[in-house]
């Protein structure tokens, strides 16, 4: 999967800029995207990249819970897209934010966090992992008020286009005690991934019932104007003109079926990449038919809130 990710990233950036710092925030990727030569780990955080909108919740002096309160959530790739950085802007002026870094060697994310309304020269440093079931789980340890040893533990949860939840707790060493202090749940303002997922499936769909239909025209036109194909055993195939003759089937064939299944779709600012798997049956001029499948590479581009393909890589399975 490393090797693909890092295919992918190479992608995007050799579609996007010349620059030197090609995975820093730009007009084309506002939030960064990774660097595909940053510890894999890098895209745990990847599905909070970008912008929320949140209600911040935290326990009072005398126990009980305050009002919530109103914070926007920012997380972006720095570094030219070595690490991660978050930063919350609250309604009460109580802002703060994070420098998130994973380093192999201790296999664990570091992170040092800051806040404008108790500033240090030492900054507090929380450490830990994404564990199987998605969610990021952090820990600095930490006495309780009345000298119990113990942990503050910060866990990102229920992660998803739509938002996510977060929670501080104090925990015993033993976890037999878990006390939480601090709740925020946040949902996704700029909506980047369900609905673009949708729309990317959407004209997947497209695609394939004009492969089927012979309507090259539509096929043609959901490839951006210098898009690239990818076919087995053969040279790169570029631009418009190009793209619509490899489509074009000989007299007295025609396609059946085709279907793509996606294995994932990932959205990285303006780009996205999919892959999975493909079949269909062709039937041929003497009317016999055969069937075929492969597995697929897609680079999507947003073109004027239009997605299109842009790379599409393709070769055939054998069972």
């Amino acid at each position: 999967m490393r090797t693909l990710y890092s295919f992918l990233v190479s992608m995007l950036v050799y579609t996007g800029s010349s620059a030197q710092y090609n995975f820093e925030p730009s007009i084309e990727h506002p939030y960064g995207i990774p660097n595909p030569e940053a510890p894999q780990e890098v895209l745990d955080y990847t599905a909070l990249i970008g912008e929320c909108n949140c209600k911040s919740i935290a326990r009072k002096a005398d126990q009980t819970w305050a009002e919530p309160v109103d914070m926007i959530w920012r997380f972006k790739f720095i570094m030219n897209g070595m690490a991660v950085q978050d930063e919350t802007l609250k309604a009460d002026g109580k802002h703060s934010g994070s420098i998130r870094q994973f380093i192999p060697d201790s296999t664990k994310w570091y992170v040092h966090y800051y806040s404008s309304g108790a500033p240090t020269t030492i900054l507090p440093v929380w450490e830990g992992n994404k564990n199987k079931d998605g969610e990021i789980v952090l820990y600095k340890e930490q006495k309780a008020p009345n000298g119990t040893d113990g942990f503050y533990r910060l866990t990102f949860s229920n992660i998803s286009s739509e938002g996510y939840n977060w929670i501080g707790e104090w925990v015993s060493k033993d976890k037999s005690i878990i006390y939480p202090t601090w709740k925020i749940n946040c949902l996704r303002t700029n909506k980047v991934s369900k609905s673009d997922e949708e729309k990317i499936m959407a004209k997947a769909t497209t695609f394939s019932k004009a492969y089927i239909n012979g309507d090259y025209e539509t096929m043609t036109s959901i490839y951006t104007k210098d898009a690239k194909l990818f076919p087995n055993n053969t040279k790169i195939i570029e631009g418009h003109t190009d793209i619509k003759d490899r489509w074009i089937l000989p007299e007295g064939v025609k396609i059946l079926n085709h279907k793509t299944e996606s294995n994932e779709i990932n959205i990285i600012g303006n780009f996205a990449y999919d892959y999975g798997y493909y079949n269909g049956t062709t039937q041929r001029k003497d009317k016999s038919e055969v069937s075929w499948k492969g597995k697929y590479v897609i680079i999507w581009k947003k073109v004027n809130e239009e997605w299109k393909m842009y790379l599409d890589i393709w070769n055939s399975v054998v069972d």
